[in-house]
């Protein structure tokens, strides 16, 4: 996946008590209004299909829809489900990421039990790489025994050319160290892999949190001074030396920081991109050593880089010969160490969750097979995500789910040929973009092959370098070959869903395709409301604020005309208006640029899988009459569905954090900030004009 894909939620979905369909309630008190879409003659009370819907008991009788519709749809959930301790947030991704991680649990104990496994075979190396992960007694053992000849390696730096060396190491073991670099499709030759780099190398989760004086990031940075200090102290570091490395990190990642973009200004696609020869990037940035680089990184065949921010290089090219030798080693040092605490001893992986305290708010560690799960999953997905996808997926899943996005997508078309405010020119090279989505679902039709990745139970620290340094020369060994277009960039078991500008291309993996978000046993109105947006929402990102700079093949190519294009911005500078004014915590607002891409999907999203619905009621129901189950609508089901997908409770910390890094906006505003600008939602619940929920006329926003 380009690091222009963009997904669902951008955020960690680690949960912790499994939470499955609960049994659905005979009646409800609330009164729905029967005036709604295609209800008119109100007809009796069907029998519920007996899939997963909704859960009745979340609902808060006593708030009013039209007010607050995400306290009345999930009020009495949010009131019976607080935060776990050890999670920083708890909402439907949560509990289904807790489901996903019981399967993965018991496929990952079985692979782990499993010693006679033959030498080589993907059973193998899961159950290896598990089976070290959870050995903690042998982690404490080995001690710094495995890590030292990296620290070693560090330490023998004597010139700029060692550094440059380093630099390369860390690079292809993932440490985050100074920059990032990787093979992705050029977005302006979607047919062609290139060597891109962009800038890199903070700790902290965002340049602001070095650059920003008020008393919070003031505190963070307290914190990460203490989290520094007290690991150098644990390698060995006398105790002023140790204080005094802290603020040498501190020191060179705030100079990085400083060189940074914005994430606002990353969202410029033609601003970040700039390609040039792998000539006039040594001679814009000399102490790179770009040249001798690629051919460590087998990429000597690389005549090309696109550059993300020429200006972050230039300023880290000059850092690499301004600062000094002992202060840069100390910076590698520290990033090496960072990056692979959960495979030192304990005391390593307390500290540095001391300081994710401080930063998110959680109360206590996650358990370790549940990071384990994850770090397993990101080294190895493809291997054991066979075996998830063969206990928690159907084909009758996959068959339903197709239908949905043909539906889907079918509706998007329909909306394009309908708007008012675009020339029948951009329509059409509109809909020849949507009919050129590939859509992937569930798992890879190929999967990866593993066989040049060596795993044993000697070492979960080389286990994890050497499942690092495999995946980065598996990328690298792209440059030059054809786009692969069977590549995944997420495992089975994800609950998450994304959109590839280059490949134009929308995938949703089997780990989402569940309750609450989709049961193909459930009614269309639920799925719609769950899985349909979702499907939706990643199909307008093909059309939100950057997805429509690219063409019906990928390219980042201008094919609006000047008129178009205006008329556009015009109404998503409406959204990013209204979020703006969102504020979750007491003097936080909600950034409606950083958060424009996402909440346009989610607003082109809901509006499309609701014309889907009703395009799917019509067929089976010509006359109009549709079914009502739970005294409810289907378009009420449908809202429902919509809010009890989203619903989260989140600590102050966590919101803070995903306010200043996330493009995705806090879930309250996700509920119900699409359905301030729909008038099919007003309907559905009767709302009044001076209601909360309902914008007036001439605020409304809607551009799908």
């Amino acid at each position: 996946m380009t690091l222009a894909a963009v997904a669902l939620t951008g955020l960690t979905l680690a949960a912790c008590s499994t939470s499955g369909p609960k049994a659905r309630p005979a009646a409800t008190s609330i009164k729905p209004d029967m005036s709604a879409t295609g209800n008119t003659s109100a007809p009796a009370e069907a029998s519920a299909p007996k899939g997963t819907g909704l859960n009745l008991t979340n609902i808060d009788a006593s708030a009013s829809p039209c007010q607050d519709f995400n306290q009345y749809a999930s009020g009495n959930w949010y009131k019976n489900n607080p935060i776990p301790a050890a999670e920083v947030r708890w909402g439907s991704f949560n509990e289904l990421s807790d489901k996903n991680n019981a399967v993965m649990r018991q496929i990952l104990q079985e692979a782990a039990a499993n010693t006679s496994a033959t030498k080589g075979t993907n059973a193998q190396k899961v159950g290896d790489f598990y089976a070290s992960a959870m050995d903690t007694v042998a982690i404490e053992q080995a001690g710094l025994k495995y890590l030292k000849p990296e620290l070693d390696r560090i330490q023998g730096i004597k010139d700029l050319k060692a550094l440059q060396a380093e630099i390369v190491r860390q690079q292809l073991t993932g440490t985050g160290a100074f920059f990032n670099a990787y093979v992705g499709q050029d977005e302006k030759n979607s047919t062609q892999y290139a060597f891109q780099m962009g800038q890199g190398g903070l700790s902290l989760p965002d340049r602001d949190y070095y650059l920003k004086d008020d008393a919070r990031s003031k505190a963070i940075r307290t914190a990460y001074v203490t989290y520094l200090t007290n690991t150098f102290k644990m390698l060995g570091d006398a105790p002023a030396v140790a204080a005094k490395n802290a603020a040498t990190v501190v020191r060179l990642e705030t100079r990085l920081a400083k060189a940074s973009k914005s994430r606002v200004d990353l969202r410029d696609p033609y601003a970040n991109y700039n390609k040039m020869t792998v000539a006039e990037a040594n001679k814009q940035f000399p102490n790179l050593g770009l040249p001798t680089a690629l051919q460590a990184m087998k990429l000597g065949a690389a005549k090309e880089v696109i550059v993300g921010q020429p200006a972050f290089f230039k300023e880290e090219s000059a850092m690499l010969k301004q600062e000094p030798l002992t202060d840069l080693k100390t910076y590698l040092r520290w990033h090496m160490v960072s990056s692979v605490t959960s495979a030192l001893p304990k005391a390593y992986g307390d500290e540095a969750f001391r300081f994710s305290q401080v930063l998110s708010g959680a109360k206590q560690q996650q358990p370790r097979w549940k990071r384990m799960n994850r770090a397993t999953d990101g080294a190895l997905g493809e291997a054991f995500g066979q075996l998830y996808v063969d206990k928690a997926f159907t084909p009758e899943t996959k068959a339903k789910a197709l239908e949905m996005v043909a539906n889907i997508r079918e509706a998007m078309a329909d909306h394009i040929q309908k708007v008012d405010w675009m020339s029948e020119a951009t329509k059409k090279e509109a809909l020849k973009k949507l009919n050129a989505f590939t859509v992937k679902i569930g798992y890879p039709d190929k999967w990866k092959d593993y066989s040049a990745l060596t795993i044993s139970r000697e070492s979960y620290l080389q286990n994890t370098l050497a499942a690092r340094k495999w995946a980065t020369l598996d990328n690298y060994s792209k440059l030059g070959k054809p786009i692969d277009r069977n590549e995944w960039g997420m495992t089975p078991p994800t609950v998450n869903a994304y959109y590839n500008p280059p490949m134009n291309e929308i995938v949703f993996p089997a780990g989402i395709m569940q309750p609450p978000f989709f049961d193909p046993k459930a009614d269309d109105a639920v799925n719609y409301g769950g899985m349909g947006a979702v499907i939706g929402h990643e199909i307008t990102h093909g059309f939100d604020d950057q997805g429509r700079q690219y063409d019906s093949e990928g390219n980042l190519k201008d094919w609006w005309t000047k008129e178009d294009a205006d008329k556009f911005t015009q109404r998503a500078d409406m959204v990013g208006k209204q979020y703006s004014a969102f504020s979750p915590l007491d003097s936080v607002y909600v950034n409606g640029k950083l958060t424009m891409g996402e909440n346009l999907a989610d607003l082109g999203g809901l509006n499309i899988a609701y014309s889907a619905l009703h395009k799917q009621l019509k067929k089976q129901y010509p006359d109009g009459n549709y079914p009502k189950y739970d005294g409810l609508t289907p378009d009420q089901r449908f809202f429902l569905s919509w809010a009890q997908v989203w619903r989260t409770n989140a600590r102050p910390e966590y919101l803070r954090q995903q306010v200043m890094t996330d493009p995705h906006s806090p879930a309250q505003f996700r509920t119900n900030g699409p359905l301030m600008n729909m008038p099919q939602f007003y309907e559905a619940f009767g709302c009044k004009e001076d209601a909360k929920m309902v914008r007036a006329q001439t605020d409304r926003a809607k551009i799908w």
